[in-house]
């Protein structure tokens, strides 16, 4: 056979896999929008600025007294908040106490507190350093470093405008008059593998689920075992609860190997319930099995249904806050993060293993999550039967 009789048969089966491209409407959109929508994602989803506003922050004031209804009423928190007017980085509210504040951290109402011990305005009063306390959250490491740098600079300049008029008046004034300790809500340090751990987890489960689906539906489809399945003696809801069951345990295998590497390599500590974190990878898999299944339905092929799962996961990804903070973008996109399961399996499953949050602190991340995994399972139900009898 010649050079030439080579090219012309690979020219014509070329030109016969183009066509087959060009007549799957779905694959040939899916080619164009998705290397379109990943580069306009990527390129919009860093602020333009580099910064970040309206840090939700709690403050506790345990000052009592006369003198401290004067240093932290009078003269601290207003300066705070006269600085906080010309940044608008911090939106403050007033918490009752410690452990409320560190209950709404966990909860995610809050990013970050501020507590004023008892015994502030007396120390300043008496010529010492007054004590001020920096709550931070420490499933998000990079806002809380953030936080602890800003919040330090504004205590450092009240300070330095403290420090000077009570040089006018007294001729005596501490050259640093505060005190800044940093505390988080549980003990220990934490590093970012910590913050990251529990998306990598979700995550995995994901995309373990809404990859398999393609291969464990599609690929039957193709070869014909799903006919043989078909004539069967076999419930058509079995074949749907067969394929689900295979893949929560595919998930959750996954996810226990992450688990495992995260705790015995990296150092990871769990502060939480390890059965409420499984139970969690459970629910991650219940919600994303039903999307899996109706993107696998609606597609005729494996390579279409790959595709447009890879659409759909790589926003999740980045978008999802599992490498790194949704404060951090700008606020479409965070609008964006609030519509995606992943977003709320990873917040979930980071708030208990390192903020050692229960159920009650995670209570709204379950709710989504199941009712995602609600809606979507009884969307599938309905197209996987008409699938099959396509």
């Amino acid at each position: 056979m010649t050079v030439q009789t080579i090219l012309k048969h690979s020219y014509r089966i070329a030109q016969k896999d183009l066509m087959e491209l060009f007549r799957n409407r779905l694959g040939l959109v899916l080619l164009i929008v998705m290397p379109l929508f990943m580069m306009v994602m990527v390129g919009f989803i860093y602020p333009t600025n580099g910064t970040i506003s309206d840090l939700q922050i709690g403050v506790v004031n345990e000052d009592a007294g006369l003198q401290g209804q004067f240093m932290s009423n009078q003269v601290f928190l207003p300066a705070l908040q006269g600085i906080n007017d010309q940044t608008h980085m911090l939106v403050m509210s007033n918490i009752s106490s410690v452990d409320d504040l560190k209950d709404r951290v966990q909860r995610g109402n809050l990013e970050g507190g501020i507590v004023i011990p008892a015994n502030f305005s007396e120390s300043l009063m008496s010529g010492q350093q007054g004590t001020i306390i920096i709550v931070s959250d420490e499933s998000n490491p990079q806002i809380s470093a953030t936080i602890r740098s800003a919040l330090t600079g504004v205590f450092d300049a009240i300070g330095t405008q403290f420090a000077e008029q009570q040089l006018n008046t007294t001729n005596i004034a501490v050259v640093k008059p505060f005190n800044i300790q940093t505390q988080g809500v549980v003990s220990g340090n934490p590093s970012y593998f910590d913050f990251i751990a529990p998306g990598i987890m979700a995550m995995t489960v994901m995309m373990s689920v809404m990859t398999g689906l393609p291969v464990a539906i599609s690929q039957e489809k193709e070869i014909g075992t799903m006919d043989g399945m078909m004539v069967a003696p076999v419930n058509r809801l079995s074949i749907l609860l067969g394929k689900t069951f295979a893949q929560t345990a595919r998930g959750l295998i996954q996810g226990a190997i992450i688990l495992a590497l995260a705790i015995g390599i990296f150092g990871v500590t769990i502060q939480g319930s390890i059965l409420l974190v499984f139970a969690l990878l459970l629910l991650g898999v219940f919600s994303f099995v039903g999307l899996g299944i109706v993107i696998t339905s609606f597609t005729k092929d494996q390579e279409t249904a790959q595709m447009l799962m890879m659409t759909l996961m790589f926003p999740m990804m980045f978008l999802s806050g599992v490498f790194f903070p949704i404060q951090q973008m700008p606020w479409y996109m965070q609008t964006i993060s609030q519509f995606l399961p992943l977003t709320y399996a990873s917040d979930a499953l980071r708030k208990v293993m390192v903020l050692g949050a229960g159920v009650p602190q995670i209570t709204n991340e379950l709710i989504i999550l199941v009712a995602f995994g609600i809606v979507m399972i009884a969307i599938a139900l309905p197209v996987f039967r008409r699938m099959m009898t396509r």
